[in-house]
């Protein structure tokens, strides 16, 4: 009975130890990316070494569907994020990626993007947002846009009220980098962003939605419907100052944060990481992390985006599951320390019980009389 108390011990702290050791770097992982939750370049750079461990062939893969894309920005990226990584790429790999980002780069390639943003007002590399955003600074494209969307308004049609609130905005935020000499700028090209993600449908539906919410505030519906039923183009000082009656600025407050989070993004990240961060993100919130994910990461965050996607931004696994983990090792460590206790004082009891069991026969062995005293004593 004794051997089997200590031998049930000794087994419950050999599984006990198993388990901890199986369940310890879950829960390690686990805890450390719970503790980054609120640091966006820490939680994606733990994500992303999850990933990486699993694969560690994703980047070149990556490149490889990039450069076939002709997508030379996000081809760039992965090789950043190889670089920082320490993961080796093949030199003709290394020499192809180069090669795009120089013809990307060209003079001529430049300018005809730059002439589309300009005329189209659609942007999707740095040239053609540079058009985009000169035809916003000379306040075309945004009386173009207020303009029309105005119209469409005034004769009962569909109208894209995110677009016009926007535009009316970009309006107010156009006069700003003027007089503080460019330094409403990034608000200025995130507004273009905006527009343009909205435009070609690569803004996401959360994100949709609260800004649709947001910008039915931005603009008083009767007042911009006067303004534009006889604005035009062609009169740029005319309609610009009806617009501005209809705009009330201090409803704006939520999109210039967000249109400056999105210029951030794009300052430090790449016109493309700003659209990618546009589709992605649910919540201004999300963007917001975004900015600080690209403030930390810079050329490498549309590699984090493309890999982790919106898990770049927050929690890719649910926060009880994570939870789950920690409290599993905890369990495990409890369990472990427990078994070794009652095994200590299991084995404890019975070295006690063994020589107090030698003390008693030695004793009884003394109080025993010698037998040759025995005999002589009963001779006389």
């Amino acid at each position: 009975m004794k051997w089997l108390r200590i031998g049930s011990a000794l087994t419950g702290m050999a599984v006990c130890a198993v388990a901890c050791a199986l369940v310890w770097p879950h829960a390690h992982e686990a805890g450390a990316i719970l503790a980054a939750q609120d640091d966006p370049a820490e939680l994606a750079d733990l994500q992303l070494n999850s990933a990486l461990r699993n694969n560690r062939d994703v980047v070149a893969e990556n490149i490889e569907a990039a450069l076939a894309a002709g997508d030379a920005d996000l081809a760039n990226s992965f090789v950043e994020l190889a670089r920082d990584k320490n993961i080796p790429l093949g030199e003709e790999l290394s020499q192809r990626v180069t090669a795009a980002v120089t013809d990307a780069n060209s003079s001529s390639h430049f300018a005809s993007r730059f002439a589309s943003g300009l005329v189209t007002g659609n942007a999707d590399d740095v040239a053609s947002l540079s058009g985009t955003v000169a035809g916003d600074l000379f306040v075309f494209g945004d009386i173009r846009d207020v303009v029309r969307e105005g119209k469409h308004m005034a004769m009962g049609e569909d109208t894209d009220r995110l677009v016009l609130g926007l535009a009316a905005v970009g309006l107010a935020v156009t006069a700003a980098t003027y007089v503080s000499v460019g330094g409403a700028a990034p608000v200025r090209a995130g507004l273009t962003l905006v527009k343009d993600a909205r435009k070609v449908g690569r803004l996401g539906e959360g994100l949709t939605a609260w800004a649709g919410r947001s910008a039915r505030e931005v603009v008083d519906g009767p007042m911009l419907q006067n303004a534009v039923a006889s604005g035009s183009v062609m009169r740029p000082g005319q309609t610009l100052t009806a617009i501005k009656a209809a705009f009330r600025a201090e409803k704006a407050g939520a999109l210039v944060r967000l249109a400056k989070d999105v210029g951030r993004v794009g300052e430090k990240a790449g016109i493309r990481a700003a659209q990618d961060t546009l589709k992605i993100a649910e919540t201004p919130k999300d963007v917001a992390r975004a900015a600080r994910l690209a403030e930390s990461k810079g050329g490498q965050t549309r590699a984090f985006m493309k890999i982790l996607g919106r898990g770049a931004l927050l929690l890719a696994a649910g926060s009880f599951n994570l939870t789950m983990w920690v409290f599993g090792a905890l369990f495990a460590l409890f369990g472990l320390l427990s078994s070794i206790k009652a095994t200590t004082e299991r084995l404890t009891q019975s070295w006690l019980n063994h020589k107090k069991t030698r003390r008693l026969r030695r004793q009884m062995a003394a109080a025993q009389p010698a037998p040759a005293l025995a005999m002589s004593g009963a001779s006389v």
